[in-house]
């Protein structure tokens, strides 16, 4: 089977260790994550990682299994590029002389979309974001003209067949009780009834 790039994205609850025991899992099968995202999702107290790799799918399977056996992660779904909308950012410290004096930078920094964030008399810092190849290309511009600092951020995705993770939840919550689950809650009231 083909390696390819994946972006998997995960659910979870918010606690402490737990990008070390995801991280553990990836590092076991020395699998290298190129990206990695956290943040609060669409659901109330639960949160999203988005994590990149280059695999095969049937590995990917897999991971994905392993992952949702962690405790605290509720679902883990992947997909490849073409299943996903998805942007990296980047900032870019150019010197401002460059900008004033070379037309041919700000025609290249308007093309790709970078709005400036801070004016220095020594500096100018923009913002963009897009695909990891347009990045790349405006890097490799900016550099011929001094380019001083530059930083990406991890992958954002969000999934196009997808309705959200908190309609899975509001289905959870909204679906009867199995049976097992009344017996207990009845065997805990009569033992309540019992110890009083």
């Amino acid at each position: 089977m083909e390696r390819k790039e994946f972006t998997i994205t995960l659910y979870t609850e918010n606690s402490i260790g737990l990008i070390g025991r995801i991280s553990g899992i990836f590092s076991r099968r020395k699998i290298n994550i190129e990206s990695l995202n956290t943040s609060p999702s669409e659901a109330e107290g639960i949160h999203r990682f988005t994590l990149v790799i280059h695999e095969t799918e049937e590995v990917v399977m897999k991971i994905c299994r392993q992952l949702e056996k962690q405790i605290d992660v509720l679902k883990a779904y992947f997909n490849t590029d073409d299943e996903i909308v998805w942007q990296e950012q980047a900032l870019y410290k150019v010197p401002t002389s460059v900008v004033a004096e070379k037309v041919y930078v700000e025609r290249l920094l308007r093309q790709y979309g970078a709005s400036t964030v801070v004016i220095r008399e020594d500096y100018i810092v923009f913002e963009t974001a897009g695909h990891r190849e347009e990045i790349d290309r405006l890097t490799e511009e900016l550099n011929k003209y001094g380019l001083i600092e530059f930083v990406r951020g991890a992958r954002i995705a969000i999934i196009k067949k997808s309705a959200g993770f908190h309609e899975k939840l509001l289905e959870f919550d909204n679906r009867e009780p199995s049976r097992a689950i009344v017996e207990n809650e009845y065997l805990d009231q009569r033992d309540d009834v019992f110890t009083m």
